[in-house]
Parts: C-alpha cells; structure tokens; sequence
C-alpha cells in the first residue's frame, strides 16, 4: 500500500508549506471538493483543462455566481494542479460571470455614532477599531498586544491582504478603553500560564525557530477567545488561546443595527467603507486613504468616490433650485 497522503491532505500540506491562512486552506479545499463531486468524483489526475473550464462555465451559467467567487474558485483549482499535481494548466478560456458594479454600504456619522451607542465591553472596542482605523474584520482579530502602539498611536496590521504589513491610525477615543481591556487579557493570561496553558499560535515557523515565543505577552491576541482550542493547522495536541471568532462580531454588530433602527444591511465590513468615506469627505488625499486601507491598486479605492459627499451625492437637485 502507498504511504502517500491523499489528495486533499497533499493539498493542505502544500497550503501550510506557503503559509496561506486557515481561511483560505478551508476554501481552496471546499472549491476542490466542489469540482471533483461535479465530475462524479473522477480524480483531478485524470482531468485537466476541459473539466476545469466545464466547472467555471458551470459556476457562471446554472449557479449564476459573482465574478469574484469565481475566480476563487479558478484560484484553487490552478493551485491544486500547479501546486499539487505539478500539472500546470495552459490557459483556461471559460465564461466569466459577471462583475457585480455594486456600490459599497456606507453610514453616515450619526448612523455610526447610533450603533456605536448600542455596544459596548469587547465588541465595542473592535468595532472602534474598524471605524477608527479601516481595519477588516480579520485584521482586527489578528491583532497581536505588541501591534498596538499607544506612544505613536498607530497599529501595525501584520500579513493583511496580498501577505503585506502596513501601519493604520489607532484612535485617540479608544485608549483607554484599550488599556483597561489589556489589563483583563493579561489577567487571564497569567492564569492560562498557571494552568500549564497560556500558548497561542505564532505565524509561520516562529514556534521552532523560537520555542518559547508562544507563551510571551507580546505574541497574545489583542482579542482572545473566551475557551482554549487546538488549532486546525498543527496536529500537536496542544490547546491554545486562539482569537474571538468573527461570528461573534457579525452577530454584534447586527444587533446593533438593529437597535439603532439602521435599516441599511450594517455587518463588520460596512465600517471600513465608512472610514474610508468619510476621510475622503473630510479632504484626506486619495493616496493617504490607500495606504491606511491596505488597496495595492489605487482604482479600487477610488469606488469611495462615486459614495461621497464630495462626488455625485454633493450635487443639488434642480427641484431643490426651484423651491429656493
């Protein structure tokens, strides 16, 4: 009997080797399933370009699904034979679905300030954070204690989107929310330690290459999650304190909404928008409002201005002239 590790294994294996995170490991694994499943659970050896091209047209034909989810979806399956099978692909031709030209939510101050008003401990800490400083939703909970610098007032967002590190504005209005909140997770974590715990994962090779970097303070969640867990991508058995979930915020921020009486669809993502909007009301420079979000191209900040005041929505309707 072969040794080998099945394909799916091999795929995860190949993963962490790259240092993609656990989001992306579980959707390129979810997409592969997808694929093989739709070719009656032929094996990916057998198939190639054809059946490839038969799955995206079939994505964007019968499931009718965003040009985004696509390209996912093509994301994975080139990883799997480029990576996996070294059985490069030439050039897939498929029907592309439609890339939606949708306008990004985005709520005023006082709608901010209104759902702001509904929270509070944790929750209202993150989502400061991601109205204060663009952050997405994963970026905040990735957060480690030694990302935060209060004496610049700035935070270091490590490995964000493209696998790159940049430096975003850490408001003045939540420091000493910050600060008090610190000493809680310190708290607990002095208690993690007493108990034989107190380990959190480290990215990349860290763990080897320093052995006890995974129990220092400085390495711990901004944001830790209430219960230990082992962690999906290391089979050692330890028990870590791992981050809160996002669907703990999801859930937060609904509620929220809800009780402001926002009637517009509010999730995490939608106070990222609003930072970025509002900057731009504000008179920041384009390229500032880049960087601080994390954009490699310019274009794709640019949607903000087609939603701020200073774009078509500043322009006075002739009926308004009229009653002047």
């Amino acid at each position: 009997m072969s040794n080998k590790p099945k394909l799916l294994d091999q795929v995860r294996q190949r993963i962490r080797l790259k240092h993609y995170s656990y989001q992306t490991e579980q959707s390129y694994v979810g997409w592969i399933k997808r694929f093989i499943f739709y070719h009656h659970k032929r094996h990916p050896q057998e198939m190639g370009k054809a059946e490839v091209e038969d799955f995206l047209n079939h994505l964007a034909t019968d499931r009718n699904v965003a040009a985004s989810t696509q390209n996912q979806a093509l994301n994975a399956l080139l990883f799997l034979y480029n990576e996996v099978l070294e059985k490069p692909l030439p050039n897939i031709e498929s029907i592309r679905a439609k890339d939606s030209k949708r306008l990004p939510i985005v709520l005023t101050r006082s709608e901010v300030a209104a759902v702001l008003k509904q929270m509070s401990g944790v929750s209202l800490l993150i989502v400061q954070l991601l109205y204060g400083g663009g952050l997405r939703v994963n970026e905040c909970l990735r957060l480690r204690v030694k990302d935060v610098d209060f004496g610049q007032e700035h935070l270091i967002i490590r490995d964000g989107k493209g696998h790159k590190d940049r430096t975003t504005t850490l408001p003045q209005a939540t420091l000493a929310g910050l600060k008090a909140h610190l000493i809680e997770v310190k708290a607990q974590h002095h208690r993690d330690l007493q108990q034989g715990y107190g380990c959190v994962d480290l990215p990349y090779a860290l763990a080897r290459k320093y052995p006890n970097a995974n129990k220092e303070w400085g390495w711990q969640y901004l944001f830790p999650s209430q219960s230990l867990s082992k962690n999906p991508q290391a089979d050692d058995g330890i028990l870590y304190r791992h981050h809160l979930h996002t669907s703990s915020v999801q859930k937060a921020v609904k509620q929220a909404a809800q009780r402001a009486g926002i009637a517009k669809h509010v999730t995490p993502h939608t106070f990222r928008h609003s930072f970025a909007t509002h900057l731009l009301e504000a008179g920041y420079d384009i390229r500032t409002i880049q960087e601080l979000l994390g954009h490699k191209d310019v274009k794709t900040t640019m949607i903000y201005t087609h939603v701020a005041n200073r774009g078509v929505l500043g322009v006075r309707s002739p009926l308004d002239e009229l009653a002047a």
